[in-house]
């Protein structure tokens, strides 16, 4: 995959650092030396206890849909989990029709940007997941937005795939507000699964496949840094990868 985005799918958001060779050329010392410097990242990671309620450790395979952003980050994050057999990019809240990225960008069609993130529940379970997705995933207190990225499509979302999940993901945002962890509200809002689409192929293992991107030396390696430091009993270094689950 090129280190430059095909035209079909720049955005504003991704334009500053993908309009060409001589756009990457001028910000490429700049994303050099944030990346030397993680916790100038655009969302801090943030200390959080575990959930008090959580999925019992039984079972052999499970499924979360998240949403917290662009969904290159949150897909390269999860990679890095032990117990998480597949991470995939894609588009739920909306209709198959308009799951496709040109549409979502739209900011129109009810879809966000997310990731099915399906993990053995033996290993990791679904609230630890929620406690990774809030604490270095993203910032839940956010209202349709995170780091540069602005737009419902780009919104805080849970999507439980059944009433125990969607339990203890109100449950851990009631605990988590009354604990006042975060300096506002959590505006993370949970809206039943109803469907999930994979994205584009070329959003697949985004971050993995191009690194040296200034979008994600400047957004999402320092999530990944942050999950190394602050979880370092669930952090895997190689990534489970779409395109090795493909081969």
């Amino acid at each position: 995959m090129s280190l430059v985005e095909p035209t079909a799918f720049l955005t504003d958001r991704r334009r500053a650092a993908t309009a060409g060779i001589l756009a990457v050329t001028l910000l490429l010392p700049l994303a050099l030396w944030w990346q030397a410097t993680p916790a100038r990242s655009s969302e801090v990671a943030v200390v959080i206890p575990a959930p008090v309620i959580d999925a019992p450790q039984q079972g052999r395979s499970e499924t979360a849909v998240l949403a917290g952003g662009c969904f290159w980050g949150v897909q390269g994050v999860f990679q890095h989990v032990k117990g998480v057999t597949s991470a995939v990019s894609g588009y739920s809240g909306g209709a198959a029709e308009t799951a496709h990225y040109n549409a979502v960008g739209s900011g129109r069609t009810g879809h966000a940007e997310a990731v099915e993130i399906t993990y053995d529940p033996r290993q990791i379970t679904y609230g630890q997941i929620l406690q990774i997705f809030f604490s270095v995933v993203h910032d839940p207190t956010q209202l349709d937005r995170q780091g540069p990225d602005r737009g419902p499509q780009y919104r805080s979302a849970i999507f439980p795939a059944t009433p125990s999940q969607g339990h203890i993901a109100t449950s851990y945002i009631t605990q988590l507000d009354q604990a006042g962890v975060f300096p506002k509200p959590i505006v993370t809002k949970t809206d039943p699964l109803t469907a999930f689409y994979p994205a584009e192929g070329y959003h697949q293992d985004f971050l993995t496949l191009n690194p040296r991107h200034p979008y994600i030396i400047i957004n999402d390696l320092p999530k990944v840094a942050n999950l190394k430091r602050l979880f370092p009993d669930v952090y895997r270094e190689t990534p489970v990868l779409v395109a090795k689950q493909g081969s």
